[in-house]
């Protein structure tokens, strides 16, 4: 038979072809763009390698990596700065100095650059309620005395006759004209339920469960109330330390100048 055949043995697929012929592959199955060649579809080498073997070559490779070619990039790169998981990884002291260094000394950002045409939305909203009480009062008396002069308006639409002029009649509902004394109809007797709704009694024993459950939460409550106090003041208290720390030194500089 023409057959290759495939056997396990300690975990590895073999392929063991006949002595007559090599097993011949589906057409278009190992076509690339260089002729004669075929795509491997089976796991590398190093998939079986033993563990001291694997072991020796992360060590060749942190010792002495392997050089590769520089990158090429065909796009632009997009400074997003700092990642999140980096941020997150500092400690808290970096981030106080990070933000005292911001606040005295501020980084100088290029100008923004729009690619789409800015429109005049006029005053924002929240700089209208920035300002005082008494500049609204005089803007709103300098509207009424001297009302701002807008140009006139440009309908696109055209206007809707709303009924009341000489090409058509209005005509009022009946219930507006007739003057009689309203009559209410009683309302129809509701039937009896075929059946009562009877509530279940309350399981005395699922209610002592409920409360030891209850009082099982308020517990872990309390406890975890306690442990965020305590962080918190530990927080607070290393933050002392470090701004008198900071005091001690500006101070150390201007007694010793």
């Amino acid at each position: 038979m023409d057959r290759s055949l495939a056997y396990v043995s300690k975990g590895e697929l073999v392929f063991s072809p006949s002595d007559s012929a090599q097993p011949s592959p589906p057409p278009g199955a190992g076509r690339s763009s260089h002729e004669g060649e075929q795509v491997d579809l089976l796991l590398p080498k190093s998939w079986n390698e033993p563990l001291w073997k694997r072991l020796l070559g992360e060590f060749r490779d942190r010792v002495s990596p392997e050089k590769l070619p520089p990158l090429e990039l065909t796009s632009r790169p997009s400074n997003i700065g700092m990642l999140v998981g980096d941020r997150l990884s500092l400690p808290w002291y970096r981030t106080v100095f990070t933000n005292l260094g911001d606040v005295i000394s501020p980084e100088t950002l290029p100008p923004l650059e729009l690619e789409s045409r800015p429109i005049d939305v006029g005053e924002l909203i929240a700089d209208q309620m920035r300002r005082p009480w008494w500049a609204s009062l005089l803007r709103n008396l300098a509207d009424q005395v001297a009302p701002e002069k807008m140009p006139p308006l440009e309908l696109t639409s055209k206007p809707m006759d709303a009924g009341f002029g000489s090409s058509s009649m209005l005509l009022y509902p009946w219930s507006s004209v007739i003057t009689t004394p309203k009559v209410f109809l009683p309302d129809k007797p509701k039937p009896k339920p075929e059946y009562e709704l009877t509530l279940p009694k309350p399981d005395p024993l699922k209610a002592k469960r409920e409360s030891r459950e209850m009082e099982f939460l308020r517990a872990i409550e309390a406890d975890l109330k306690r442990d965020l106090h305590w962080s918190v003041l530990r927080q607070r208290v290393w933050i002392g330390l470090v701004a008198l720390e900071i005091v001690v030194l500006a101070g150390s500089l201007f007694w010793w100048s």
